[in-house]
């Protein structure tokens, strides 16, 4: 299963994963299901989740929502330290990822668009440098896993802040690597050195530890929010959570 998984997502592209991975997983989920780890998205229990990644991590893809760990430690961040399943909020997410897709269009309180230049999950086409609504749109605004593929990050930045209410907030995860600063090289165009140099063939730079201060250079608020060290080790090994990752929350500034 690992070696599978492995090999599909580094072969087949993403926006056909989105659309029919989850048939095919949601059957493994049958013989996967026990009350060793449960999922805090989809609420389901299973003797333990599925590998995930290139390099394959143990215990981190739910197989009926598809959620992997950084996906159920930011739902239970919206749940414990936010007013988001709560509050009458618009938002924008980009890239939407499918484990939130449904559950999230389906709360009452949210007007809820979803936005990405390719996948068919999406509403909205939409290029992230140049995000169309109008200034002072969206009250939230999710970007996961994203800013690592895209040319000029601080631009695609600059756009979100352009379009967040006074006052508004959003989640800009990516992967984040033990480096003092960002590398980065326009020059390095090539898939297969791309993959050597920044850990993926469509990344186009691998963050450091400055990734907040970085991304705040385009007016947003970036912090880390070490939301997970905060929690007792029986839910994170309850939910299989990611034991070091940083929540990066961003917010604009009131007028």
């Amino acid at each position: 299963m690992k070696s599978l998984i492995s090999w599909t997502i580094r072969h087949i592209p993403r926006k056909y994963l989105q659309l029919f991975s989850h048939v095919f997983l949601r059957m493994a989920a049958v013989f996967y299901r026990g009350n060793k780890v449960q999922c805090n998205i989809c609420g389901l229990g299973f003797r333990k989740f599925l590998p995930y990644g290139r390099v394959a991590r143990e215990n981190a893809l739910c197989p009926n929502c598809l959620g992997l760990e950084r996906h159920r430690l930011m739902w239970l961040f919206l749940t414990e330290k936010t007013d988001f399943f709560q509050k009458q909020l618009k938002v924008l997410h980009v890239a939407p990822e499918l484990c939130f897709l449904n559950r999230f269009k389906k709360l009452p309180n949210l007007e809820y668009i979803t936005g990405d230049l390719e996948s068919p999950l999406a509403q909205v086409k939409m290029d992230i440098h140049q995000i169309p609504f109008p200034d002072n749109t969206f009250d939230v605004l999710f970007c996961n896993h994203v800013l690592e593929h895209v040319s000029d990050d601080l631009q695609a930045c600059m756009e979100i802040k352009r379009v967040l209410k006074p006052g508004g907030w959003g989640i800009l995860q990516s992967p984040v690597y033990d480096l003092a600063q960002t590398l980065e090289d326009p020059t390095i165009t090539d898939p297969s050195i791309r993959e050597k140099v920044f850990g993926q063939r469509d990344h186009v730079r691998k963050y450091g530890r400055d990734y907040a201060l970085r991304l705040s250079k385009s007016g947003l608020n970036v912090s880390e929010n070490a939301f997970v060290k905060t929690l007792h080790q029986d839910l994170i090994k309850k939910h299989a959570l990611p034991e070091n990752e940083m929540i990066f929350y961003c917010q604009k500034g009131q007028v």
